[in-house]
């Protein structure tokens, strides 16, 4: 079989839950099931379009009459959702949301119409986390001399009741350490929010995680990390051939469409602090400011230093002044303001900084903003090998030969969102792709 060709659906139920355990089978009304991930979400989710008929349910009462789905079981959140999707070539081991840890369950339900002796709706899923999060609310202290990776696996095991193995192998150490109070916040929000203050410890990274979640569970991973481990093996080459009435054949690995959808914006670059932004920071123990030379920070000092590592070529700074000479890079275009963490977290006030988050913030805002510079959507058949954060190879073919492709447009790209479709007539993948820089291949 092809990548392409319609999946089996080797299980999907739905329970109820209103404590009766009541279970159906979805499997012949299931008209379509789409499965999303993204980069800048803590959780998955995935909707199923149903067609059922009338009289599926029984009530359980004298009469033994039979309801509908929608109204029999009933469907008011909360269901619990088992799939079972098996692969359709080498490349597809399927989706299997099946098991305690990973079964979804039903968020909101939409699109409801009654037709005659048929009814349609979409149940929007996701992951047990999701609902945790939103039922939990952080309240403890956490300790100021160990790593922050070390208080996400805290969080994780603690508060989101995730087990283990769905992140022990997905969670980069950090290299900077930070204490803090839950203050009554969701996990989630404290989870991203320690994302943007963590800096890696391999050589030469620069401050900037992503936490997220795949198939496969939760990750908490550094910017640079993704990267530099993309490039040395990415997970899939993708190709574009222009010229289709020259292919005889589709391959599972052939860009079925793609549409560029950002290529660069300066204005937008400069109104982020792309290129240089200044950081002031108020330090509350002393009631003074931090001073002007510490709070520049310019893309030029880690990407000329190659402290930045790209997914193509070098990192180019516009000369914007011709007169003076100087780059956009020297000219701070974002003002950023921060309250410095002193003392917070000690019986006695301290004029020791907690963390030095105008370092890190900085640093991370820089490494998020490059990194959506340039932004593909492409349509590919099904490959469930892929996940967001993995780094992919797309390959753009611009000749009827097809021995020559775009080098600019070609190279290493991140995955940041991605769905897999799945209908009566096909299987395919959807993603959005982004990098940073232009080229096709990235420089050691």
């Amino acid at each position: 079989m092809a990548a392409i060709s319609p999946s089996r659906y080797d299980e999907v139920t739905i329970e109820s839950a209103d404590g009766k355990s009541t279970t159906i089978d979805l499997r012949l009304g299931l008209a379509s099931f789409l499965y999303f991930e993204d980069l800048l979400s803590p959780t998955i989710t995935a909707q199923m379009v149903i067609i059922s008929a009338e009289g599926v349910v029984s009530n359980n009462d004298k009469t033994d009459k039979k309801e509908s789905l929608y109204n029999g079981l009933p469907i008011r959140g909360g269901e619990r959702v088992s799939i079972r999707i098996a692969g359709n070539s080498e490349n597809n081991a399927g989706l299997k949301f099946d098991t305690p840890e990973t079964y979804l369950y039903v968020s909101k339900v939409s699109n409801v119409i009654r037709d005659g002796q048929k009814e349609l709706f979409v149940l929007n899923l996701v992951s047990r986390e999701a609902i945790t999060n939103e039922l939990t609310h952080v309240t403890r202290k956490f300790n100021k001399d160990i790593p922050v990776s070390d208080n996400v696996k805290d969080i994780l095991k603690n508060d989101l009741k995730v087990k283990p193995n769905r992140f022990k192998k997905n969670i980069d150490r950090t290299s900077n350490k930070l204490g803090f109070i839950g203050n009554l916040k969701k996990p989630f929000k404290i989870l991203v929010w320690l994302a943007s203050k963590s800096s890696s410890t391999v050589k030469d990274s620069i401050a900037g995680y992503f936490f997220y979640q795949t198939k496969d569970g939760f990750h908490f991973r550094s910017v640079d990390d993704l990267i530099r481990k993309g490039i040395k093996k990415p997970v899939a080459t993708f190709t574009h051939k222009q010229f289709t009435n020259k292919i005889t054949e589709r391959t599972d690995f052939n860009i079925l469409s793609y549409s560029i959808k950002r290529n660069n914006d300066l204005l937008k670059k400069l109104i982020i602090g792309q290129y240089s932004s200044f950081t002031v920071s108020f330090d509350p123990y002393t009631g003074g400011f931090s001073k002007v030379a510490d709070g520049i920070f310019s893309l030029s000092d880690v990407a000329i230093s190659k402290k930045l590592k790209n997914l193509g070529d070098v990192v180019e700074v516009p000369k914007i002044l011709s007169e003076t000479g100087q780059t956009t890079g020297q000219l701070p275009s974002r003002i950023i303001s921060l309250i410095k963490d002193v003392g917070t977290l000690d019986k006695e006030a301290s004029a020791d900084a907690n963390s030095e988050a105008n370092i890190y913030q900085k640093q991370s805002i820089l490494r998020y903003n490059i990194l959506f510079q340039q932004m593909v959507y492409i349509v590919t058949p099904l490959n469930t090998e892929v996940s967001v954060g993995n780094v992919v190879e797309l390959k753009f073919i611009g000749t009827p030969e097809g021995e020559d492709y775009d080098r600019q447009q070609s190279g290493f790209y991140l995955v940041k969102e991605l769905c897999h479709s799945f209908d009566p007539e096909r299987s395919v993948t959807s993603m959005t792709v982004v990098r940073d820089t232009f080229g096709e291949f990235a420089k050691e």
